[in-house]
Formats: structure tokens, C-alpha cells, sequence
């Protein structure tokens, strides 16, 4: 069920303590843009680390790469997104709002316009009298076909040796996936290094898509980043495969704290399958504001390398010793990194009573997706504290982002970091001058203990960062 007010908090939180802001503010805010504060941009790293290091470097079968956001403008024509990748569009002739036709006959009418021409669609927006969701007024354009892809004119988009490939012209794309940068290297990847079937391809990288965003925060934007993998497979092992992948995907949730539970899988239909797949399944989480699609699996099967070798004329083949060239087919794993944040943050969020009738708000990250490590406080600003506070901070930074603060009281600087999902605390007092121990404090359970500055690092390496 949706939680508006939930959501809401969320959002100003992520404000007021630098992990997520709007965009362009100084000017009013800009199209469903977001920036990656302080603390926001450690988060979305260390899920990123994470993820390529779980995906790529810690398994055989993959490699990784770092592709190009603009590629070959025929790249887009053979994947089918230069003619299928639009949106049904229409504009209120009174407030001027741009919308997605299709949703606004779904939310009115309870109607899937799956398949409905633009004709069909304009045809029930003004004979069942649907009201522009912005001003309630019921004067719409009629509904016309708008391409996703950001397009821009390049000084030069050929090349002596690929002219007959572009139509002469000199537009390029952003890309709107990161797949097909993948597609495009799987030749140089097999030809330059020792892969065999089956094996992975995985990248992380911006896609852009210029469609109407509901808001929602970071869940739907235009400029978005992907953690994908195209992984070439025999045609005969897909469905094992398949199901190996979607387990992983799975433990990825587990992975980076979001509760099996708020997890939901999701078939889609065989109606509604994107042209290239043979099957997607998605993982849906329960956001705030309902549940909503946070990962997708695909089979692919052969189609996108079928369709570059036919646009391209190079030969996309994988031989077997002794055997005959074929094309690969392809499963593809897709974790979206901003809604990776977003899923990570709602997960976390706890409102907790305390027993003096206080209230604080904790973010129970993980350690390892933690924005902050450790904090290390002196208890007063004085008597060879700081200094010391100083000289601790440097031993951990060994364990990532760490951070000094003597800003006010202690309470309020616990308060802080748990609203920031700071794991673990350290505060030097006067005993520390004394006997070298300081204390440290948990996060969740509020609990502290005193520890030696000499066991500190394993102490803290051992319960948090193992």
C-alpha cells in the first residue's frame, strides 16, 4: 500500500543531509534531474563497487567493459529502437502539460492500451471525456508517436570506411540502454581474450531516455545509470541458466539489505514481451509509493548479434573446435543503480521510539553500502582530544569513508549519523588520554562499550566490515 507521507520524509532526509538533491534548484529544479550529494555519491559508489565486484571480478566467466554513451547511429536501427522506441504522447491544449496517453486512459478507464493505435487511444480519451490530471480540463491534442531517444548533431559522425552505413547524416544518439555498447564489443572481447561459452559481459554505465517521468523521485529519470550484464550462452542451457541468474539476482537483494519479503517476482506475459525476448522477469520492491519494477531479467535469445552481423555485414560467430560457427544467445541480468539507492534507502528508513519518550530516525544500512564508515568524535573541543580523534580517523580510514565531527553535543552527533546510517561511532573522552581506550557505539542497538585504540581497527573490521 502506498505511503505518500513515508515517501516524503524519505526525500526531505536525503535533502537536509546531502545524500540526494534536486537538480538545478537555483533555477527552479530541471526535468526530473537529481545530484548525488556528499553522501549520496558514496552510497551510489559503494553499490557499484560492490555489484562489479561480486558480478565481474569474483567470477570466471566475466569480463567487464567500459563502453561509449554515443555509438554508431545504425546501432539503433538494427536494435529496433530507431522505429519501436516510442512513447503514445499527448498534450492538455489548457495547461500545456505533456503525458503519457496511455496512462492517463489506464488511470481513467482501467484500459491496457497494449496494441491500441494512436487513433484508438485519442478516440477514448475524448469520447469517454477523460480530465487533464494537472488542471481537470478535457482538451487534449490528439495522441501522437514520441521516440525516447536524446538525439544530437554531431560535427562528424563518419568515417571513409563506415559512410555507406549512416544514411549521410549526422545525427547520433544517447544511448537508451547500455546493452548494445556491449554488442557491439562482444567481437574485440572474444577475439582479444581467453572467454568461453558460456561467459559474461558486464558494464556500468549512463543511459538516457527523454520520456514522461510520474516522479516518484530517483525511481524514474531521464539520465539513469545501469549495472548490466549480456551473458552468451548456448541456446540448449538457457532455461538452467536462467534460473541460476535469477537466484543470484535474488542474493543481490539479500546483498545489499532489502528484505526478502518487500521482493516480489514478476513473469511477464507472453503479450507483452519486448521484441527481442522469449522471457523477462522482473523483480519488483515495495516502494513507498507501491510496488514497482527494481530489477529485470531477459532472455534475448539470438537477436541483437543476428541483428548487427545483417546491419553491419561482419560475422558475429562463436566456433566450438570442430564444430560450426553460430551465433550465441544471450541472457541478460539488469540492475538499475538509482533504484538501487532508492530501494536501499526506503529499506533502511526506521522511525524508532525510545524509552525516554524520544524519537530518532536511523537509516539501517549494511555496513558496506553505509555512506560513512565510522565516525570519530571528540567529546570537547580541547585538552589534546581533537588531536587524537585526529590520529584514530586516519587509522580507519582503512575501511572507506570516514568522517570527523565535534559539531554540538554528543547526543545530537549520534542523532546525526544515525539518521545518515553511520554504523559504528568512536568518542574520545578523558579516559582515552589516560589508557588509550575509547568508546564505541552501535548504531542499532545504541549499545557502548570501551575498546582499546590498539584493537580498535580489528574489533571494528570483525563485527562490521568482515
Amino acid at each position: 500500500m502506498a505511503d505518500q507521507k513515508l515517501m516524503e520524509k524519505i526525500v526531505s532526509l536525503c535533502k537536509r543531509r546531502g545524500i540526494i538533491f534536486p537538480s538545478s534548484e537555483i533555477y527552479g529544479g530541471f526535468a526530473n534531474s537529481y545530484t548525488y550529494g556528499p553522501l549520496g555519491s558514496e552510497i551510489k559508489k559503494n553499490i557499484k563497487d560492490l555489484w562489479w565486484q561480486r558480478f565481474v571480478r569474483n567470477r570466471e566467466d566475466m569480463v567487464g567493459i567500459d563502453g561509449p554513451i554515443l555509438l554508431h547511429p545504425k546501432t539503433w536501427e538494427a536494435s529496433g529502437h530507431v522505429a519501436g522506441f516510442n512513447d503514445q504522447l499527448v498534450d492538455c491544449k489548457n495547461c500545456r502539460a505533456r503525458l503519457r496517453a496511455d496512462h492517463l486512459v489506464e488511470s481513467a478507464l482501467n484500459i491496457d492500451c497494449e496494441g491500441l493505435s494512436d487513433a484508438d487511444v485519442t478516440k477514448l480519451i475524448t469520447e469517454n471525456d477523460i480530465q487533464c490530471p494537472k488542471c481537470g480540463k478535457k482538451e487534449f491534442t490528439e495522441v501522437r508517436k514520441f521516440n525516447l531517444m536524446f538525439s544530437t548533431e554531431m560535427a562528424k559522425a563518419e568515417t571513409p570506411s563506415n559512410s555507406h552505413l549512416s544514411g549521410g547524416g549526422n545525427i547520433a544518439y544517447l544511448r537508451p540502454e547500455t546493452a548494445q555498447a556491449i554488442f557491439l564489443e562482444y567481437k574485440n572481447v572474444v577475439d582479444s581474450t581467453r572467454v568461453k561459452l558460456p561467459f559474461g559481459i558486464g558494464q556500468i554505465g549512463k543511459a538516457f531516455r527523454n520520456e514522461i517521468t510520474p516522479g516518484n523521485f530517483i525511481f524514474r529519470v531521464i539520465e539513469f545509470e545501469q549495472m548490466e550484464i549480456e551473458y552468451f550462452i548456448y541456446e540448449k542451457d538457457w532455461k538452467e541458466l536462467f534460473e541460476k541468474w535469477f537466484d543470484e539476482m535474488k542474493k543481490w537483494c539479500t546483498d545489499i539489505g532489502l528484505p526478502t519479503e518487500n521482493c516480489h517476482p514478476y513473469e511477464h506475459p507472453k503479450e507483452k514481451l519486448s521484441h527481442y525476448s522469449k522471457r523477462t522477469v522482473d523483480i519488483e520492491f515495495d516502494f513507498p509509493f507501491g510496488k514497482k519494477e527494481l530489477y529485470g531479467l531477459a532472455y534475448r535469445t539470438d537477436f541483437d548479434l543476428s541483428q548487427h552481423e545483417k546491419f553491419s555485414g561482419q560475422k558475429l560467430r562463436w566456433r566450438d573446435e570442430g564444430g560450426e560457427p553460430f551465433i550465441p544467445h544471450v541472457l541478460e541480468p539488469t540492475f538499475g543503480v538509482d533504484r538501487s539507492v532508492l530501494a536501499t534507502i526506503c529499506a533502511a528508513y526506521t522511525e524508532e521510539k525510545l524509552e525516554d519518550g524520544s524519537e530518532r530516525v536511523v537509516l539501517r544500512m549494511k555496513p558496506v553500502i553505509a555512506p560513512v564508515k565510522v565516525a570519530v568524535f571528540p567529546l570537547m573541543k580541547k585538552d589534546g582530544m581533537q588531536e587524537k580523534a585526529h590520529e584514530i580517523l586516519k587509522q580507519l580510514q582503512i575501511f572507506g569513508a570516514v568522517e570527523y565531527d565535534d559539531g554540538g553535543a554528543i547526543g545530537k552527533r549520534y542523532r546525526r549519523h544515525d539518521e545518515i546510517g553511520t554504523p559504528v561511532c568512536v568518542t574520545v573522552d578523558y579516559d582515552t588520554l589516560q589508557d588509550d581506550t575509547v568508546t564505541i557505539r552501535d548504531r542499532d542497538t545504541m549499545k557502548q562499550e570501551r575498546v582499546k585504540i590498539s584493537a580498535l581497527a580489528q574489533v571494528l573490521s570483525e563485527r562490521y566490515f568482515s
